[in-house]
């Protein structure tokens, strides 16, 4: 049975009275690409700076490779490889020495380092830039020497924030590929994104995560067809009556309905099938709706579905 290599129970990080990470617990096993779901603002950021000790947590407790990140946190650093969300490059250098530097502050050096930096650059695709300066990169080719830069130790756990924000087609297909070859090599991944069909993509099994907290955590494949057929989104007048409302939750087609304000959700076995059967009880019923929308399942319309809103609100 495949181990747990980040284990994270009741975490909590508070910022001046403000809960930005409430209580999550998840775990991530060891060789997957495991993703954190979320719009922006949602804890996802906070989430890896409490993995990779950059901050610490008001309470609860997480450990990377049964090392605890609060009282092993030198441990932890010397396992684990970080691409922040923001560039940490420094634009005046090339982006061989670049890797070079950050290469010395791992303890590289010599051959090893000379041919690890080879490496990288070859697989980010930039062994014919690895002597321009970083500035005269594009944005997606500095993300690649983003990620080259966190890779250079070899860790066992690779947190990725939001990597592909920002970047060219090109430059998201290069990271794309490159993520998916480290994970076929046996590295663990955390990737971040507020993009789901990235998380679908790549994910073997993802977190959706809103205002601080775990609100879903599966396979995508599993969180997509939990949704059935799909949800209907109807606007209905206030005055709506309960007996109404239940006529529609007993109709073949429709498998549940939740009512957000004036917006009801419902849940369906079949989204064309139901849409014919509530519009004909409407039509009987004289009820007039101010809104329709039909959602076809996908990850988006799982978080709305949970939330009431959508992922880039």
């Amino acid at each position: 049975m495949t181990k747990n290599i980040v284990e994270i129970s009741n975490l909590v990080k508070s910022y001046n009275g403000l809960t930005a990470v409430n209580s999550v617990s998840f775990a991530i096993r060891q060789g997957e690409i495991f993703g954190l779901l979320g719009p922006n603002g949602a804890g996802k950021t906070t989430i890896i700076s409490l993995l990779t000790c950059l901050l610490a947590p008001t309470s609860g407790t997480a450990s990377v490779a049964s090392h605890d990140v609060v009282s092993k946190a030198n441990t932890v650093k010397g396992i684990i490889g970080l691409v922040p969300q923001d560039l940490a490059v420094y634009p005046q250098l090339s982006a061989r020495d670049n890797l070079l530097f950050f290469g010395r502050i791992y303890g590289l050096k010599g051959r090893q380092l000379q041919q690890r930096v080879n490496d990288l650059l070859e697989m980010v695709g930039l062994a014919e830039r690895g002597k321009d300066r970083v500035d005269t990169f594009s944005g997606g080719m500095k993300r690649r020497v983003n990620i080259a830069a966190g890779l250079l130790h070899q860790p066992q756990v690779l947190f990725l924030d939001e990597p592909t924000v920002g970047v060219d087609p090109q430059s998201r297909n290069f990271i794309f590929d490159n993520i998916e070859q480290l994970n076929q090599q046996g590295m663990t991944i955390l990737y971040t994104t507020h993009y789901m069909e990235e998380a679908e993509r790549l994910c073997h099994r993802v977190a959706i995560i809103d205002r601080g907290q775990i609100i879903a955590l599966d396979t995508p494949k599993a969180l997509i067809d939990s949704l059935s057929g799909g949800i209907i989104r109807l606007g209905l007048p206030e005055n709506t009556k309960q007996t109404f409302i239940d006529q529609i939750k007993k109709l073949p087609a429709v498998k549940n309905i939740s009512r957000r304000d004036d917006i009801f959700s419902v849940q369906t076995r079949h989204s064309q099938e139901a849409l014919v059967q509530i519009i004909q009880l409407l039509n009987t019923a004289k009820v007039n709706i101010t809104m329709l929308e039909i959602l076809e399942p996908s990850l988006e319309t799982v978080f709305l579905h949970l939330t009431g809103r959508r992922l880039r609100d």
